[in-house]
């Protein structure tokens, strides 16, 4: 299991870079302003990883062809992946309130 995630973080991390390139047209470095830090290409190259990471440890592929197909789809677009990993907690605990209150006071 921790090879998959070393694999998953490494073309995650890559396929973030390339992602970054897509978006921006060019690699933008780090940079500091008086009230922010821009931390460029290095922002997209972490949420590649973290995303891949998630969707591996999540998903237990089966072969080392599905590791890296799905660390290439979560790295290249890893802050959908992350949205989408918010997005089903928000059903969850949407559901879970709504299942409380259908119940009736009797039950």
């Amino acid at each position: 299991m921790l090879q998959q995630v070393i694999i998953a973080c490494a073309i995650g991390g890559v396929m973030g870079i390339l992602g970054h390139v897509k978006k921006k047209g060019r690699l933008e470095k780090p940079r500091m302003t008086k009230k922010f830090i821009y931390l460029g290409f290095i922002e997209d190259w972490l949420v590649g990883m973290i995303a891949a990471t998630l969707l591996v440890l999540s998903s237990n592929p089966e072969s080392s062809l599905h590791l890296v197909i799905l660390s290439i789809i979560s790295g290249y677009g890893g802050e959908a992946v992350l949205r989408s990993f918010d997005f089903v907690r928000e059903q969850h605990s949407q559901n879970a309130d709504s299942n409380r209150h259908n119940r009736s006071p009797h039950e």
